[in-house]
């Protein structure tokens, strides 16, 4: 018979994962070990494998956990009979916002993905897929051009927002005089403005 799961084995799975991420942004990936992470976590070895059979588990778990919080976010602020910009600037506030307290997990989204098998890393990219596909929606409801026959632009553009949006966390401090709300409107505006000028 199989060993019934505890009732707080998510929420534990979750500081685990919590931790993990902390420590593999911190010392990198290939220098973390269970052992560090088990202590770190403030559990035995013996219970961590009891969830975690191995740190490539862990660092599928940590950004898969994190791409969907992202898209959840999105899909979430987008509410009905919102314009383009209206639907820009909402999804661009969004993951702002889905960003904080998140830095591990989006630095080891970034550098660490590629350590994981090719079909681990498929499924995470058609998150990242997803995620850009409710930018770029938004971006042609807002500057149709971008989405016209013939036009190269998208792509281009819409990676540029994310450029903007996903590096903020190397210069941006919660209680600094730019908030996340305020930085959400001006990477929307530097967005749009851009494209409807390239698109002119």
């Amino acid at each position: 018979m199989a060993r019934p799961r505890a009732e707080d084995y998510d929420d534990k799975r979750k500081a685990i994962l919590k931790t993990s991420a902390e420590l593999f942004a911190e010392q990198g990936f290939d220098r973390s070990s269970m052992n560090q992470i088990a202590t770190g976590c403030g559990v035995s070895k013996a219970l961590l494998y009891h969830y975690y059979a191995n740190k490539d588990a862990l660092l599928f778990d940590i950004i898969r956990d994190h791409l969907d919080e992202l898209i959840e976010a999105v899909e979430e602020a987008v509410a009905p009979g919102l314009s383009g910009e209206q639907r820009l600037l909402a999804c661009v506030s969004a993951l702002l916002d889905a960003y904080r307290d998140a830095n591990a997990e989006h630095k080891i989204q970034i550098n660490e993905m590629k350590r994981l098998p090719p079909a681990q890393q498929e499924e995470l990219k058609e998150r990242e897929r997803r995620l850009v596909a409710l930018f770029a929606g938004a971006l042609t409801d807002a500057v149709p051009a971008l989405a016209a026959d013939g036009s190269v632009l998208l792509k281009p553009v819409t990676m540029s927002l994310f450029g903007m949006v996903n590096w903020h966390y190397l210069w941006f401090r919660d209680g600094g005089p730019v908030s996340r709300a305020d930085y959400a409107r001006i990477a929307t505006r530097l967005i749009l403005d851009g494209a409807r000028s390239l698109s002119a």
